[in-house]
């Protein structure tokens, strides 16, 4: 493959309610696109970056800049024999793992044209149908929350993720389970708590947690392997696995019992496979998380999913936006999803793309 030109796009699309986490509330989700053609086909990718700081020292501004700067003058006229080539080709940035995925997108959606592969195959995947999960906000009104659980449920969600933080954490729980003793649930609590709080983490066991998710801070490993030991709920970690080596020594150390892998947090698909693999071998399960993507960004992720060791239901939120930049809009049914053959199944809506695009930037080699 050698990359002619390209395209950038940033993005907004806005949420059909305001959704809150620990760290902040959204009513919009704010991305990147990029495009890449050869001199017959073009690829697209998505950046699945939030608009702060605040998940993750990476966001969407921080992403357009590196993209636009860096990584797509890299990669211009440049020969690329495989999309992981893309990893050394950008060695030299270190970090920006969502803007690196985003290029890496693109790159496999070429490839998979040019081999008339589906994307699935040529990771591995064997899955043919995908199990998704439903995750919930803070929601502070008790009958809302309960109707959203509801909701969630009725629309056949295989298990359901709560938004928790300080002050916010044992009462929804207790609200929930009362309501719904035995439905499949897990708490996400992004970074939120300390190994101060561990009265409270320790008093979550009662729920009977699916898991609880990145309770303590983004990099740490260390202290959620000293937590792991004094609570029966599973840790999952998110936020501080970055990388193959974030995972070696989370396994080695004991530091979770179950990992969610985003490719744009590892720093792309071939990375996130090889973390999977790891994972299967030393008995962790693995689940594939979400970042609000549009149905581009998602098509990547359910095709990692397809791969044996991701045991627990997907993420797919495509649900909460008003609008999508596809013709054929990724839902979920029934809790499930068909995998996706090729990324041109959603059909790209460029006029869409760039209805909501706020700001783009156009590169030629």
């Amino acid at each position: 493959m050698i990359i002619k030109r390209a395209e950038l796009f940033s993005f907004e699309l806005p949420f059909i309610t305001s959704y809150q986490t620990s760290y902040g509330e959204m009513n919009q989700k704010k991305s990147i696109i990029v495009k890449l053609s050869t001199s017959d086909l073009s690829g697209y990718g998505e950046a699945s970056t939030l608009p702060f700081p605040f998940y993750l020292p990476e966001y969407t501004d921080t992403s357009l800049i590196v993209l636009k700067d860096l990584v797509i003058p890299q990669i211009m006229g440049k020969k690329i024999n495989q999309p992981s080539d893309i990893n050394q080709l950008l060695s030299h940035i270190k970090g920006y793992n969502f803007a690196k995925n985003t290029v890496e997108n693109a790159l496999w959606d070429l490839c998979s044209q040019q081999r008339k592969t589906p994307l699935w195959k040529l990771l591995g995947g064997e899955k043919r149908e995908i199990s998704i999960g439903g995750a919930v906000g803070i929601i502070k009104n008790k009958n809302k929350l309960l109707e959203k659980i509801s909701l969630k449920i009725e629309q056949g969600y295989k298990r359901i993720k709560l938004k928790i933080k300080p002050g916010w954490d044992i009462e929804p729980l207790e609200i929930i389970r009362n309501k719904f003793p035995d439905i499949p649930l897990m708490a996400d609590a992004n970074s939120a708590y300390s190994l101060k709080d561990i009265d409270i983490l320790k008093s979550l066991d009662k729920f009977n947690l699916m898991m609880i998710e990145q309770p303590l801070g983004w990099d740490d490993l260390i202290d959620h392997s000293q937590l792991q030991q004094q609570i029966k709920t599973p840790i999952c970690l998110d936020e501080s696995i970055l990388s193959l080596e974030n995972t070696r020594k989370a396994i080695k150390i004991n530091a979770c019992k179950i990992i969610n892998i985003k490719p744009g947090r590892v720093g792309g698909l071939a990375e996130a496979k090889k973390i999977h693999d790891l994972c299967q071998k030393n008995n962790i399960g693995v689940w594939c998380g979400g970042m609000f993507e549009s149905s581009i960004g998602v098509f990547f992720n359910l095709s990692l999913a397809t791969l044996n060791n991701f045991v627990y239901p997907a993420a797919l939120n495509t649900s909460e936006y008003t609008d999508d930049i596809v013709t054929n809009k990724c839902l979920a049914k029934n809790g499930t999803v068909k995998t996706p053959g090729f990324l041109s199944d959603f059909e790209v809506d460029e006029d869409k793309l760039r209805h909501y695009t706020v700001i783009s930037y156009k590169f030629n080699s």
